[in-house]
């Protein structure tokens, strides 16, 4: 009997788990203040590859320009920096 059918099945894949598109702050640091940053531009600029099951902001890099940010999720680190440069964080369902 061959090694791979011997040993044990090790580990569990969620088939309901959660895919988001990601992106940190001092990515949308380089877009345009007067645009509202939805997900359907960041994926028509190229800053994420596809919009699986939402969009999820993280709080890497730091945002000097107020932007307003549409997405499905904030982390709070990211949601901090947006009110601190005079942006607007924006959940918006699914």
């Amino acid at each position: 009997m061959p090694l791979q059918r011997r040993l044990p099945k090790r580990g569990f894949t969620n088939i309901f788990k959660k895919q988001y598109a990601i992106v940190n702050l001092g990515d949308l640091a380089k877009l345009d203040p007067k645009e509202k940053v939805t997900p359907e531009l960041l994926a028509q600029r190229g800053l994420i590859g596809r919009l699986n099951d939402g969009l999820r902001v993280l709080g890497g890099g730091e945002l000097t320009a107020p932007l307003q940010i549409y997405a499905h999720y904030f982390s709070k680190s990211a949601a901090e920096k947006i009110a601190k440069a005079g942006g607007k964080a924006e959940v918006i369902s699914a």
